[in-house]
């Protein structure tokens, strides 16, 4: 008769009595090796950190010189000025107070803002891993004019040197600049461009081009731009103007919108629409960023070099950004972060299932069993880690999910003397793989369904051990 022949519990031999454990002292023993069983599990959590490393490090060799997460601002009309500062020396022991002249700087926010972005993403990989890269093109046209109140900002018109202004375009990496020069237009007129002076918003990043506003003094300035850009990963524009109005356009199906501005209006379609993709649209006053559309400064020193730079440095929080990022719909090692967390759930069931076989039917587990049971469920998440970054998170949970099933049932079969045992493995370890599933989808009710299964599973062994010496004491 073969190991996995279907026999009836009462013909196995007992075990010697030297050899008889109590069912509290095997309790123990699952308890203990299940504890055990944490070193690996942890080395499987740490396993998925460094995997999720060296993707992150891959994806930044893929997006390499093409471009950081993009951010604009402004445009901004920058007008020098000279005021009058008093300030306190020390000359021959004592202390003297003078008046100097000293130039700053009138930062004016455009009135309005109507700007559009278009954005075309691309899919790069390298080996196993993959980076989303886009090209975008930025158009806009803006209208500047002094306030009828200059004065309350302690600047008087007459003081602005209006014809040594300055037009300020912020981007965070201008390294991501590509095809023809930005092309700006002021009062209908072409104007030249230099690298570096950028807004503070994006640390000095961008370009310039100095202008003549002397149409100031009597009216406003429009002025118009279109420019195309490299990024990867995130668009984010930091609106500065009175009113502002910024669309954005793409085919990426799975758009994520964050910062402090979300769009007022969006639509996202599917692969199967006519034009898939989405369209947002962002409105945004000052009110709302509370901030005037006019401030003053010292005079910034100096210009950014755009090669060396870090592109993200002095770049504010995203509380007054408005962003969109071009998201992967599945982020695979969040998903199997996630399932590690629930692996003592799975080595919890199993052994207990496996204790009721031993307590209740009286088929022996020996401890090296119980061991090589809770590897093979560990191994479960390495397997579901190596397959989905090959063939994808839901391919790889239906191969490895099969492949520790078939294994772990197999072994069963053996271990508890009954294929029909070993079925009743299978299927426990078949409704686990499948409830997990449901808890990383739903993870807003991920910890109702956990609970209340934990709560099914002690009920279930109360039941059936209601009756059961645990000592031993009454069966001797």
């Amino acid at each position: 008769m073969t190991a996995t022949d279907d026999l009836p519990a009462t013909a196995l031999p007992p075990p010697p009595a030297a050899e008889r454990r109590s069912p509290g002292v095997k309790l123990l023993i699952a308890l203990l090796l299940a504890v055990m069983l944490s070193v690996p599990l942890f080395a499987v959590y740490l396993l998925v950190w460094d995997r999720q490393s060296q993707a992150d490090t891959a994806r930044t060799s893929i997006v390499a010189g093409w471009g950081a997460p993009q951010r604009l601002a402004g445009p901004v009309l920058v007008i020098p000025y000279q005021a009058q500062s008093t300030e306190t020396v020390t000359e021959n022991g004592r202390a003297t107070t003078r008046v100097v002249t000293v130039e700053r700087e009138l930062t004016l926010a455009p009135d309005k803002a109507d700007l559009t972005t278009s954005v075309d993403p691309e899919r790069r990989r390298k080996s196993i891993y993959e980076a989303v890269i886009y090209t975008a093109t930025a158009s806009g046209n803006v209208s500047f004019s002094l306030p009828t109140d200059m004065a309350r900002s302690g600047v008087e018109a007459g003081q602005l040197q209006l014809a040594r202004a300055e037009l300020r375009f912020g981007l965070a990496d201008p390294r991501g600049l590509v095809g023809s020069p930005p092309a700006v237009t002021v009062a209908g007129r072409a104007a030249a461009l230099r690298p570096g002076r950028g807004p503070a918003e994006t640390g000095g990043a961008g370009f310039v081009s100095p202008v003549d506003a002397s149409a100031l003094a009597t009216g406003t300035i429009p002025v118009s731009f279109r420019f195309a850009f490299r990024g990867n990963g995130s668009l984010a524009l930091l609106p500065q103007a009175g009113d502002t109005r910024w669309q954005v356009t793409s085919p990426w199906l799975s758009p994520g919108f964050s910062g402090g501005f979300l769009p007022v209006a969006r639509q996202i379609r599917g692969s199967t629409d006519a034009k898939p993709g989405f369209d947002a649209t962002w409105r945004v006053g000052n009110l709302a960023l509370g901030r005037a559309l006019v401030s003053t400064g010292e005079v910034a020193g100096g210009s950014v070099d755009p090669v060396s730079r870090t592109p993200d440095a002095a770049v504010p929080a995203g509380d007054y950004e408005a962003r969109v990022d071009l998201v992967s719909p599945v982020d695979l090692y969040s998903q199997v972060n996630r399932s590690v967390k629930y692996g003592f759930l799975f080595i919890g069931f199993t052994f207990a299932a496996f204790l009721m076989f031993d307590v209740i039917a009286g088929v022996r587990v020996a401890m090296p069993e119980y061991f090589l049971v809770g590897i093979g469920l560990v191994l479960f998440f390495v397997m579901l880690l190596a397959f989905s970054e090959v063939i994808g998170f839901a391919a790889a949970y239906l191969v490895a999910a099969g492949a520790i099933i078939g294994l772990l049932a197999a072994y069963s079969a053996a271990v508890l003397r009954s294929w029909q045992r070993g079925g009743i493995i299978a299927a426990l370890l078949s409704g686990l793989y499948a409830v997990l599933y449901v808890l990383l989808s739903l993870e807003a009710y991920s910890l109702l369904i956990g609970s209340v299964l934990l709560f099914i599973a002690l009920a279930g062994v109360m039941y059936v051990t209601r009756r059961l010496d645990w000592s031993g004491v009454r069966a001797a």
